[in-house]
């Protein structure tokens, strides 16, 4: 299905997932807009495919922000989905160690950030025309269960799974809809460690698999391509043999 004409913004789209859902989404035929903080990075995005714009932003600063959505608007006059997958976490470390500067960086970039771009988003979506949108936001199997010493990582991912439904709700009577993916071990640079051992919940280090990143693309593809009457509200995609059924 062409997606001619569509318009599509991915914040954190330097590396991982971003990255390949990006470059996914430009080869259906969307006009991506590709932010991140790394302008480098996010060139090197667009260098593997067609039809992207990269601006730098940092989605924790509203004025950076605003300047993302109003860029889209001026480039393409108008927006159809957002990816939310801009995130970031801490080194494992007990709660009680963690300085309050890395919960609150963590807290800034992965809800703060995702609930300022929803926020721009909704404000777009509402008064283009033809009017709606598609928000999808990247939650994790931490919005299901938590790892070891994850609390910052952990904490947000739960939070933005309220953002999600708040966002579905609200967005309603608008045409906006919105799901949320939930990846467990895409196999990118932030997963690299696992093949060398993760903390499980019984105190032991384990190496976990991980599944291709381009399956996530594949299906935020398939959310972003159903028509406005229709949503995923949660979708989960994880390597089979992970431990998280039955994990703890």
């Amino acid at each position: 299905m062409s997606k001619a004409g569509k318009v599509a913004i991915v914040t954190g789209a330097g590396s991982g997932i971003g990255r390949a859902v990006a470059v996914a989404l430009s080869n259906e035929g969307y006009s991506v807009v590709v932010a991140g903080r790394r302008k480098d990075a996010l060139d090197a995005t667009v260098a593997m495919a067609g039809a992207m714009l990269a601006i730098a932003c940092d989605i924790a600063d509203q004025a950076s922000v605003r300047a993302l959505f109003a860029q889209t608007k001026a480039a393409y006059g108008r927006l159809d989905v957002l990816f939310n997958n801009a995130g970031t976490g801490t080194p494992p470390m007990p709660m009680e160690d963690l300085p309050l500067e890395q919960w609150k960086r963590v807290v800034d970039t992965n809800l703060t950030g995702a609930f300022l771009c929803t926020q721009e988003a909704i404000r777009l979506m509402k008064s283009q025309s033809p009017r709606g949108g598609r928000i999808i936001n990247n939650g994790s199997i931490s919005a299901h269960a938590p790892r070891p010493h994850s609390a910052p990582y952990t904490a947000t991912k739960h939070a933005m799974t309220g953002l999600t439904k708040s966002t579905a709700l609200d967005g309603r009577p608008f045409d906006i809809a919105c799901g949320q993916i939930d990846i467990g071990n895409a196999a990118t640079e932030m997963t690299s460690r696992m093949s060398a051992g993760v903390p499980q919940a019984n105190g032991e280090l384990a190496a976990e698999p991980t599944m291709d990143v381009q399956h996530v693309a594949r299906a935020v593809v398939y959310m972003a391509s159903l028509p406005l009457d229709a949503n995923v509200p949660f979708l989960t995609i994880m390597a089979t043999k992970m431990p998280f059924i039955g994990r703890g």
